[in-house]
């Protein structure tokens, strides 16, 4: 019975290894856009215009996202293919 959890806890490990570099992605572009969001807001804030920081930092922030998201996709596809 040790040996077939000790299989099954190794198959699990071995799952999230694979998995755990693709969670975090998600989190990750949220986070880029809500930063500069957030600095976007705080600067029209300090500066009396209505939206035009927010509006550029919020675009952005979504460049910035997606390119960190596809390098890292492409990157952790390279590796899985090594």
């Amino acid at each position: 019975m040790d040996n077939h959890e000790d299989k099954d806890l190794k198959n699990t490990s071995s799952i999230y290894k694979e998995v755990g570099p693709y969670v975090g992605m998600g989190f990750q572009l949220a986070a880029t856009v809500l930063l500069l969001i957030f600095i976007g807001t705080w600067l029209d804030k300090k500066t009396g215009h209505d939206t035009l920081f927010t509006l550029i930092f919020s675009f952005l922030g979504v460049g910035i996202g997606l390119y960190n998201f596809i390098k890292t996709v492409i990157d952790l596809s390279k590796k899985s293919d090594k």
